[in-house]
């Protein structure tokens, strides 16, 4: 990536432009291809062509989804700032993964990965170009990085550590190349289990390390009363005597043959290791069968839900609360979904993408024999309202003890609480606003023009965002209205969302 850091040297001929340069504090992003020389030369023509592709279809709309702006590319590279670090780091993730998702299918050699470096820092701004040290730091960073890895400042480490859900593995003070102080470095590990899988593997090491010095000991200890004389004369004289005075100890692997395949009962329902493939069928969520009928859908309210248009829905069930700890676990032990989540175990399960989500419904549908499915935005809206056209389904005003948001009243605190903590809809349902952000089946559309009028999933267009509903119990009350939405990447996790389940007839 030579032609970035030279054009950033500032060493520029010609005379000094007159005023004073325009600065601002950026959080930027320095993405570099690697082994690119080493492609370019295998095929010229066909990597520039994919990387112009990935340009188009991942880079640019990543940075503009994430409200960045994209200041140049460089043929096997780019740079990106943004205003704010947690969307920088929210667009580098999501970058990765859907680089991650594309060289699934192809052999090491002729995949396409970025190394990409964040930094934070008081740039100065041209139309076509950025300066300053904090560009060379975010460069130097991307340098170090490895290929389809984030690494971060400690700069940008400080602004998004209660931010973003991810896991954070310190590298430590890296000095690096024309930058004077040394710069902390960090590693993004974008699933939050990540981090503890890997304290976890050290862990595992010094265990297995310990073990083996334990065992070499233990074989000293034994072959020195095996090899006493006495001891070995004494046994042989006396080949009836009990197991007890036996040299090999018999209790220790009784008391393993007994105890180690015998799991606790409330296994299947703790965030421990899957069960025997013989435990019992899943636990199935509490289901509401709604009846169907037609509304007016959307508000105007928010340009996002216009235009307010008339939709019927079909019979079908959803979910009495969204799915909690203890039911994403149960998939979480049957190894059908990809993280085991921590919490109570009837609060709703968090930190969940959209994909995740995915998962638990195909995984329930197989294990029951029942359409298990996300609902539809249509259905989830219809469900939410429990009958009624107003602002919230209880009124047009706020009132205490109705949903959990942040300024809902006294019950707000720094997690959800529980499922069924507030009072139910007319239909019987719970947390239908508040609590947790809730995926559903549909693409996000940033406004209804083209949405269907029946009631089904919207699954057309770009769908690397699908949408969410309910807002969460750290917003505030304006989104817990039933028309509110949003859309979030179709891939990435993030600490307020979760999900509830729908059933077809």
């Amino acid at each position: 990536m030579g032609e970035i850091r030279n054009f950033r040297s500032g060493n520029q001929d010609g005379p000094p432009p007159h005023g004073p340069m325009p600065r601002r504090l950026a959080a930027i992003i320095v993405g570099d291809i690697a082994s690119y020389s080493r492609m370019m030369q295998a095929d010229e023509e066909g990597t520039h062509a994919r990387v112009k592709r990935i340009e188009r279809d991942i880079i640019q709309p990543s940075i503009v989804e994430h409200h960045g702006s994209l200041v140049k590319t460089t043929g096997d590279g780019f740079i990106a700032i943004f205003d704010s670090p947690v969307e920088a780091v929210r667009c580098s993730i999501v970058i990765q993964q859907n680089l991650l998702g594309r060289n699934a299918s192809l052999p090491k050699h002729s995949r396409l990965e970025y190394r990409i470096g964040v930094n934070l820092g008081d740039v100065i701004v041209e139309p076509d170009d950025v300066y300053g040290d904090g560009v060379n730091i975010a460069t130097r960073i991307e340098g170090i990085a490895e290929p389809g890895q984030v690494y971060i400042s400690g700069a940008i480490y400080e602004q998004i550590k209660h931010k973003v859900v991810c896991g954070y593995e310190s590298l430590g003070d890296r000095k690096v190349k024309n930058i004077t102080d040394p710069v902390r470095v960090y590693r993004v590990l974008p699933d939050a289990d990540a981090v503890g899988r890997t304290r976890g593997r050290r862990e595992n090491v010094l265990i297995f390390l310990l073990s083996i010095t334990v065992m070499v000991i233990a074989t000293g200890v034994l072959w020195y009363f095996l090899a006493q004389p006495g001891r070995i004369d004494e046994h042989a004289a006396t080949p009836t005597a009990s197991p007890a005075a036996s040299p090999i100890p018999q209790p220790l692997p009784r008391e393993a043959a007994t105890q180690t395949p015998q799991p606790s009962p409330s296994l299947a329902a703790s965030p421990s290791p899957a069960p025997s493939p013989s435990a019992a069928p899943p636990r199935e969520p509490g289901m509401i069968a709604i009846r169907g009928g037609s509304f007016a859908m959307g508000s105007n309210d928010d340009p996002t839900e216009r235009p307010v248009h008339q939709v019927t829905v079909k019979p079908f069930s959803i979910g009495k609360y969204p799915v909690t700890v203890q039911e994403w676990n149960e998939c979480a032990a049957a190894k059908a979904c990809g993280f085991t989540a921590t919490g109570k175990d009837d609060a709703p399960v968090s930190n969940v993408s959209w994909t995740d989500a995915q998962q638990y419904v195909t995984w329930l549908a197989q294990a029951t024999k029942k359409p298990y499915r996300l609902p539809s935005e249509a259905e989830w809206e219809y469900a939410a309202r429990g009958g009624t056209q107003t602002k919230y389904w209880w009124g047009d005003k706020l009132q205490p003890g109705m949903a959990g948001c942040k300024d809902c009243g006294d019950l707000a605190t720094e997690q959800p609480a529980k499922v069924g903590s507030f009072k139910p809809n007319p239909f019987g349902l719970y947390d239908m606003g508040g609590g947790i952000d809730q995926w559903v089946e549909d693409c996000w559309h940033r406004t209804y023009q083209g949405a269907p009028s029946d009631g089904s999933a919207w699954s057309s267009g770009d769908c690397s965002s699908h949408v969410l509903r309910s807002g969460s119990w750290k917003n505030d009350s304006r989104y817990v209205r039933p028309s509110n939405r949003d859309g979030y990447d179709t891939n990435v996790r993030y600490p307020t969302h979760g999900f509830r389940v729908a059933l077809s007839p």
